[in-house]
């Protein structure tokens, strides 16, 4: 139920040893997802106290199993679209609260648009109230399907607001809109990461994004299902190099509040990548074909110049290195859950 705490830890806002960055309380909204349990890794691991806060519609506990029980790190049941009361400081807010991928937000689209915007103004309001510094987890799909690429933080992008993504990419650019304000009116400070396609270990098998889709068809000898002719683009960047991005934007200069591209952009074809994971899996599953889904993107490439000026950030994962891990991460994963042949070396 929303609100059952598993674990919570005492705050200690000494400062780390040798260090001169002052242990945090930080909130991470989904915080059991893919990406938002790496995300407390690495700040758990530098110190800070972490409360963790989802409501397992995407997220898994299996993510963040190996957290609960620290002192340091406290789990609680919880869905954003509700206000969240937190007793005591709060230093930093992440809000990754959303399922990300289209087959999942696309199950009940007025949830997917209340977790956007409900979520987005609870967690401010959160952060008003406790001085805290709050970042946005935005996304890629603000561009829509772009029209010029790559595509760089001013353009406005070419969006359907009545299309099947749209309760995703307008949720989105709603609490876009609701971060700018909140930072304008009130003088809250706000970060807004868009982040591009992020792959690596934690991934949902049943995902239903392209990487996953690929290498778990793979693995398991079944056909790769590609959508439209296969020539539509995507850049990949691995799940270690855009936790990198999100910390050093939280720790950017206050002032610092225009959205940032967070992706690699290292542009692949999904045939391209399909053959890829063939050739790593050694596979001798087939290609097929389908229609393109409605409103699905042709070109998806970032420019990441804002982040290396104002950052000092970019990817170091190639594709070619971040599939190993994700591949023996996705095999170990069948092997556990399924009794299909897993045929990865």
């Amino acid at each position: 139920m929303a609100g059952e705490i598993v674990k919570m830890g005492a705050v200690d806002r000494r400062r780390a040893s040798g260090s001169n960055n002052r242990i945090k309380r930080i909130v991470i909204a989904g915080g059991a997802g893919f990406v938002g349990s790496h995300l407390c890794d690495r700040l758990h691991a530098q110190g800070h106290h972490i409360l963790c806060v989802d409501n397992l519609e995407t997220g898994r506990m299996s993510n963040i199993n190996h957290l609960v029980g620290d002192a340091r790190f406290e789990f609680r049941l919880h869905d954003v679209i509700n206000p969240l009361i937190v007793e005591g400081p709060v230093d930093e807010i992440y809000n990754l609260a959303c399922a990300a991928s289209p087959p999942k937000y696309q199950i009940d689209p007025v949830h997917t648009f209340k977790t956007s915007i409900l979520g987005a103004l609870n967690l401010l309001d959160l952060a008003r109230d406790k001085g805290a510094r709050i970042l946005q987890a935005s996304t890629s799909e603000v561009y829509g399907d772009p029209e010029i690429s790559p595509q760089p933080e001013n353009y406005r992008g070419s969006v359907n607001t009545v299309g099947p993504r749209s309760c995703y990419d307008e949720g989105k650019r709603g609490a876009e809109t609701l971060f700018h304000d909140y930072n304008d009116r009130y003088g809250v400070v706000t970060k807004i990461a868009r982040i591009f396609n992020t792959y690596g270990p934690r991934m949902n098998p049943e995902d239903g994004r392209v990487v996953s889709n690929f290498v778990v068809q793979a693995l398991s000898g079944r056909d790769i299902t590609i959508y439209g002719t296969g020539e539509q683009t995507r850049s990949f960047c691995y799940v270690d190099d855009l936790v990198t991005g999100l910390i050093a934007l939280m720790a950017s200069p206050a002032e610092m509040t225009d959205p940032v591209n967070l992706g690699n952009p290292g542009e692949f074809t999904m045939q391209e990548l399909a053959r890829i994971v063939l050739d790593k899996t050694r596979s001798k599953s087939a290609l097929v074909y389908r229609d393109l889904p409605v409103d699905d993107p042709r070109q998806r490439r970032p420019d990441i110049t804002r982040a290396r000026d104002r950052l000092g950030w970019e990817p170091t994962v190639p594709l070619m290195q971040g599939l190993d891990p994700t591949i023996a991460y996705f095999a170990a994963e069948l092997r556990r859950n399924t009794k299909e042949p897993v045929r990865a070396s």
